[in-house]
Parts: structure tokens; C-alpha cells; sequence
């Protein structure tokens, strides 16, 4: 055998070894996939004792019988009722302090929930079980109110900025406020990861953009412009695709999880005490 030959042989073995290899990782991710998406914290993960502040535990039933956990936060004489959609690697335990400031800051009676798989809720999470766990959450919040579901206050970060858009887009919402959220999953995870064929493969895509067509309520987004993990221009796409005409941009100077300065919470007081009484459909 020539000298060619031999190179071509050991050139053809070695990018079957790559292409092997490659493959093996694409299956590798796609088998992981539910795990990268949703870390899901059990409930031994979180600190249950942690919440000094007084808060009612409540469960709500989702689609196909799962039975989720939540905090109620009740304030005595609310301005707004307020769904608060946590972030992929959080249990409610771990917002009580967040919780427990805005319902003294906004006078507002806010409801905060596990995902399913999440903390005490039932069930194992995928995308169109807990977008149907955010809606059983919020027509719980508005039931109990005693109100119609887009006379509630949807708030979401990271994660929970898709799951607040698909319940908002379906139920309406007397305002959506997101904060360090995607346009789509699947773009944000494509550029995570380049070499991989992400929107070929990846099941839970969360297609934000095309979900808040469907909603032309006021809108409120935040988002840092250091985010490595959701990149700002992707947030912005979302902002740019609502078709809202009440609606606030907010920038600050900030990572995924650096969270958002103090000064913005001045600026969500006065976005929702600026509402106007919402319409009768959503």
C-alpha cells in the first residue's frame, strides 16, 4: 500500500472516530436534555424553615392530575394579585424574601409556585406541562381573588419569563413583567452550545416570540446587559415582537444572576399603579 493510501486509510479512521464521537455526544445531550432545562431542586434541597414571613401553603391541581405546591402571600387590602413564575434552578423557599417585599412594596397578594418535579409539586416537568402548570396557577390566583384571569399581575424570570408569556398569551393579564427571559429557548441554547444541532434535536423550545403575538396587554421587561447566559439582544427580540402598546423597556448593567438593581423596583410600582382597568376578554 503507497504511502497515499495510508494516509487517506488512517484520514478516513480517524474522521469516523470523530463523527462517532460527535454523534455519542448529540445523543449524550439530547438524553440530558430534560435534565439542563429543568435542574428541578427536590424538596430536601430547600430551607422550609427559612420563611419567617406569613404565608399560607396551597396546592393546585395542573393537567393530568399533578397536584403543584405554592406559597400565597396574602396582603390585607391588595392593589394587585400577582403570579410570580420562578427561574429553572429555584423552589418557592428561595424567593420568600422577594415574595414577602413585593407584596408590602406593591400592596399586592402574590402567589408563588413549584413547577411539576419541582420541590413538593407532583410529577416530572416538560415544556407543555408546566406551560399548563403556570395557567392552572393562574386561574387558581384568580379564583381566589374573585376576578377574571386578566385581571392578574403575571410576572416570570429566566424560565419563568416563557412560562408567564404562554399563560398571559392564553389567559390574558392586567400586566406581564419579565425579567432576564428568552425570545426562544432553542435560540438561546443554540448559542450556548454551536457545534451541536440544537433546533434540530431539542424538544422544549419555548417559542416566546410566537406565543406573545397572542398578547396585547401592558408589558414590563427587564434585562442586564452582562447576561452570559440569556444575551440581552435575545431579550430584546421578545420586547420588539410584543405587540403591546403600553410597554417599558428596563436595562441595567447586570449578569443572569446578579438580579435586578433596587432602582427597579420603583419603576414596576409605578408601571402597575399606572394600569388601566383591563378590558372584559383577554
Amino acid at each position: 500500500m503507497s504511502l497515499k493510501s495510508k494516509l487517506a486509510t488512517i484520514g478516513w479512521r480517524i474522521g469516523r472516530l470523530v463523527l462517532i464521537a460527535y454523534l455519542l455526544v448529540v445523543l449524550l445531550m439530547t438524553f440530558l436534555e430534560t435534565w439542563l432545562v429543568y435542574p428541578a431542586p427536590s424538596a430536601e434541597e430547600g430551607d422550609w424553615t427559612a420563611a419567617l414571613y406569613e404565608h399560607e401553603d396551597v396546592w393546585i391541581e395542573s393537567a393530568g392530575d399533578v397536584k403543584l405546591h405554592g406559597w400565597l402571600f396574602e396582603h390585607p387590602n391588595p392593589k394587585h394579585y400577582l403570579l410570580y413564575c420562578h427561574g429553572n434552578g429555584e423552589l418557592v423557599c428561595h424567593n420568600a424574601d422577594l415574595m414577602n417585599f413585593l407584596r408590602d412594596d406593591l400592596e399586592a397578594t402574590v402567589l408563588i409556585f413549584d413547577y411539576r418535579g419541582y420541590g413538593k409539586s407532583e410529577g416530572s416537568p416538560y415544556e407543555a406541562g408546566v406551560v399548563a402548570d403556570g395557567q392552572a396557577a393562574h386561574r387558581w390566583l384568580a379564583d381566589y381573588a374573585g376576578i377574571e384571569t386578566n385581571q392578574v399581575v403575571v410576572m416570570g424570570c429566566s424560565l419563568g419569563g416563557g412560562v408567564a408569556v404562554a399563560s398571559a398569551a392564553e389567559l390574558g393579564a392586567k400586566a406581564l413583567v419579565l425579567q432576564s427571559t428568552f425570545g426562544r429557548m432553542v435560540d438561546t441554547a443554540a448559542k450556548l452550545h454551536p457545534w451541536l444541532p440544537v433546533r434540530l434535536v431539542m424538544k422544549n423550545r419555548y417559542d416566546s416570540i410566537g406565543r406573545i403575538a397572542n398578547y396585547n396587554g401592558p408589558l414590563l421587561q427587564s434585562h442586564g446587559t452582562e447576561d452570559d447566559l440569556i444575551p440581552i439582544e435575545q431579550g430584546r427580540q421578545l420586547f420588539d415582537a410584543s405587540k403591546a402598546t403600553q410597554k417599558e423597556w428596563y436595562e441595567y448593567s447586570g449578569g443572569h444572576t446578579s438580579g435586578v438593581p433596587i432602582t427597579y423596583y420603583p419603576v414596576l410600582k409605578r408601571f402597575l399603579n399606572g394600569l388601566a382597568a383591563p378590558e372584559s376578554e383577554p
